[in-house]
């Protein structure tokens, strides 16, 4: 594992005294709980057209691995939140443009959280994307009360 520097130590705290006194967290879980309600239902009627749909599926194992740091997750919440959302700049109605913005913010999120997405992320996306089981889960698409 990468020993940070100086300055990615500076960085990391003043990041956590600027959370500290913020509404942040409040923001992050009103977005867990939007991805919680709508991910699976969008991804379900749109993913044969979303040719980024196992990232965006591998982007919410990622958000909801409890191993996943916290600025991951909520980076990864925010452009799933978005992704989900009905009204957006470019309505996802529009085949072939509706997408091109959930997938700019998609892309970039993923960017951003590149180290944190795991083979086992892409590995539980690819199975859930084609209806298999997960070892020993319920379902290869959690019910939308579940966690991941």
């Amino acid at each position: 594992m990468k020993v940070p520097t100086r300055g990615e130590q500076n960085f990391q705290e003043n990041a956590d005294q600027a959370l500290a006194g913020s509404n942040l967290p409040q923001v992050i879980a009103r977005n867990e709980t939007r991805v919680q309600k709508g991910f699976w239902d969008k991804i379900a009627r749109y993913a044969r057209w979303i040719p980024f749909s196992e990232d965006v599926v591998a982007a919410y194992y990622c958000a909801f691995d409890k191993n996943t740091p916290f600025r991951v997750r909520g980076t990864l919440l925010a452009a799933l939140a978005y992704f989900i959302m009905p009204a957006d700049l470019i309505p996802d109605i529009i085949l072939g443009l509706g997408f091109t913005d959930d997938a700019a913010v998609i892309a970039t999120a993923i960017a951003l959280a590149r180290n944190y997405i795991l083979p086992e992320h892409r590995l539980k996306a690819r199975q859930a994307l084609d209806g298999e089981e997960l070892d020993g889960e319920e379902d290869a698409v959690p019910d939308q009360n579940s966690a991941a």
